[in-house]
């Protein structure tokens, strides 16, 4: 049976932050696009880390038997993009996401609180406190 999007996307934040993501962040997007309900945004800092988290979500929904319509972005990895229907993620190296800047363009979507365990170990991953 298919994940349905909110598990999807929740899927993909746990593989993202198991990768050590950086400022990951959730945008409910449905209701302003038919492209996807969610975007996952996060960022790695380097091209290597970038590469590292979309290896890592890869394989951890293909586990889950889920594989992605689309990658995009791989062979340079300053931005990999990843299409799992109803939810897109954007993987950025960091001054990437500076620059392209998807949360002020999307700003009337709605940041999603994370639950918990997810919710604390963002928060440490975006400071930097993450004592792993």
């Amino acid at each position: 049976m298919p994940l349905p999007g909110w598990e999807r996307a929740l899927e993909i934040t746990r593989a993202a932050l198991d990768r050590k993501a950086y400022d990951l962040t959730v945008l409910e997007v449905g209701g302003l696009t038919s492209i996807a309900d969610y975007f996952v945004i996060c960022s790695g800092r380097s091209d290597t880390q970038v590469e590292a988290i979309a290896d890592g979500i890869d394989q951890h929904m293909s586990k889950l038997g889920v594989e992605p319509l689309s990658v995009e972005g791989r062979t340079r990895s300053q931005w990999v993009l990843m299409d799992y229907a109803d939810v897109v993620v954007h993987v950025f190296h960091v001054p990437v996401r500076e620059f392209y800047d998807l949360e002020r363009l999307w700003s009337r979507a709605r940041r999603v609180e994370l639950p918990e365990p997810f919710q604390t170990l963002a928060r440490s991953q975006k400071t930097g406190t993450e004592n792993r």
